[in-house]
């Protein structure tokens, strides 16, 4: 294990890749994704780091993720879901499993059940393909966690949109 702290360095790489990718000084391809080598350059010059980021750091955060959320191919890195960006992340529509799963709080379930189930600030509703991730999801609002069945294959029927985030994430 290196010395950089790589829960910090993937909070960097989301806000990057996810959030704010101006605020480093990087610029996303239409989906999504910058050259590896741009990105690293970017953290390094915003400093704060005991060292220099190097591509093995990047790459270990990649690998090591517990939620799969970056992806790198052909030199180019991008963020697999999660974007808040204003402009949308080009996609491949998939067809997605029967079922998926959306964990959330007793509170927004109140209000997703009047107002439906919105992306709120993010460009797509995150789903689980099963109920444990969808739990582990919704831990994030607090201990009182709701689960809702999404019939996602009528969905899709009925033509919205689906989009693979990961093994466990899908996107709407």
């Amino acid at each position: 294990m290196r010395d950089i702290n790589y829960v910090s360095l993937s909070k960097a790489m989301s806000k990057a890749l996810r959030h704010r990718p101006e605020r480093i000084g990087i610029e996303l391809a239409p989906d999504g994704s910058v050259e590896l080598v741009t990105l690293i350059d970017a953290l390094n010059s915003r400093g704060g780091w005991p060292r220099t980021i190097v591509e093995a750091d990047i790459l270990h955060v990649v690998e090591h993720g517990s939620k799969d959320r970056f992806a790198v191919e052909d030199g180019r890195i991008r963020a697999r879901y999660g974007h808040s960006i204003p402009s949308l992340i080009a996609r491949e529509a998939a067809q997605p499993p029967a079922m998926l799963y959306h964990g959330t709080s007793t509170h927004a379930a109140e209000r997703i059940a009047t107002e439906g189930l919105l992306p709120m600030g993010r460009q797509f509703v995150h789903l689980s393909t099963d109920v444990p991730t969808a739990i582990q999801v919704g831990r994030r609002h607090g201990d009182s966690v709701v689960v809702l069945d999404i019939n996602s294959a009528r969905a899709f029927t009925d033509g919205v949109d689906f989009y693979q985030g990961n093994d466990s994430t899908w996107l709407c």
